[in-house]
């Protein structure tokens, strides 16, 4: 405050997080590519290996790529279906993933 005026400057510093619909976590998923190539041309949803749920719009090579589906897809098919049997079991169980 400034001596004699009773009156203070306060400044708010704000980050700008807006972000473009379809692309809220920033990440390239791996998706069936019959599927990708059928959402891409008639605008449904498609579902990545991680779970994610979205209509492709966007160039994926403008962001990297999405941990969860990159070990997933090294899984191999065996191994993915290991896993998502796995969940399966926890989330009938209860248990948290």
């Amino acid at each position: 405050m400034k001596p004699g005026t009773g009156t203070e400057t306060i400044q708010e510093e704000r980050t700008d997080v807006r972000q473009d619909e379809g692309d809220h976590d920033r990440f390239s998923h791996y998706v069936e590519k019959g599927k990708l190539t059928e959402a891409i041309v008639n605008g449904t949803p498609v579902i990545a290996l991680c779970g994610k749920v979205w209509v492709p719009s966007r160039d994926p090579q403008r962001f990297p790529l999405c941990p969860q589906c990159k070990r997933l897809y090294d899984m191999g098919p065996e191994g993915r279906r290991r896993e998502w049997e796995e969940r399966a079991g926890r989330s009938a169980s209860g248990q948290p993933d």
